[in-house]
């Protein structure tokens, strides 16, 4: 087992600092629910399969600037994303999205950086999201899916939750630089365990099974 392994495994912490619960929860109940559920009619599916304690790693598909608030919203606890270094350099700013979850990573410091980073994330009881392909796609299907997550949850020994996201890729259009107000729909699967190995093969195999299991979900539409 490795070092950074032991050091999740025995940490104290069960969830979130109080101070981020907080600034989570007035975030959420002001702001992204109202529009979750009143602008954009969204439903959410499968909340039951959350765990509300311990890390987890919650992979996603992406295609909206949208998504990671809304997905903290669906699943019911703050959820920790990778933010660029430069953002933590704004007075104020810096400690609103800190509190919210979001964590440094080095642009020249590449996968590695953003490893140790979900690391501390998840050593200080947060669910850390990671969306599969690494970037944003047109059809919010997953396509080309990294292998980061399960890398990740194969280093903490932490499990994997698997989220469809339906239909954020429709609130902006071409032409429009104004959300629309869109349907969407939010389907949470169930949880997964980490992978068996750090090798290649298995953090293969699961990122496969993610993959499939989310563009499953978002297959059944709304």
């Amino acid at each position: 087992m490795s070092r950074e392994q032991l050091s999740v495994m025995n940490q104290p912490q069960e969830r979130e600092p109080f101070a981020s619960l907080v600034l989570y929860h007035l975030f959420k109940w002001s702001i992204v629910s109202p529009t979750l559920h009143g602008y954009f009619r969204g439903r959410v599916y499968g909340v039951q399969n959350v765990p509300q304690r311990h890390p987890l790693i919650i992979v996603c598909n992406h295609a909206s600037y949208f998504d990671p608030p809304l997905l903290s919203c669906a699943v019911r606890r703050p959820v920790a994303y990778m933010a660029k270094e430069e953002l933590f350099t704004i007075p104020i700013l810096k400690q609103a999205i800190a509190l919210y979850g979001a964590y440094p990573v080095k642009r020249s410091s590449g996968d590695r950086g953003a490893i140790r980073a979900a690391m501390a994330a998840l050593a200080a009881g947060w669910a850390v999201g990671v969306f599969l392909e690494g970037t944003r796609t047109e059809d919010g299907l997953i396509h080309q899916p990294k292998l980061g997550a399960a890398m990740i949850a194969a280093k903490a020994g932490v499990p994997l939750l698997p989220v469809s996201l339906w239909g954020t890729e429709k609130i902006f259009q071409k032409g429009s630089s104004f959300p629309h107000s869109i349907p969407l729909t939010i389907r949470i699967g169930e949880v997964l365990p980490p992978p068996i190995s750090s090798k290649r093969e298995a953090l293969q195999a699961v990122t496969e099974r993610c993959a499939e299991i989310i563009n499953g979900l978002h297959a059944l539409g709304r």
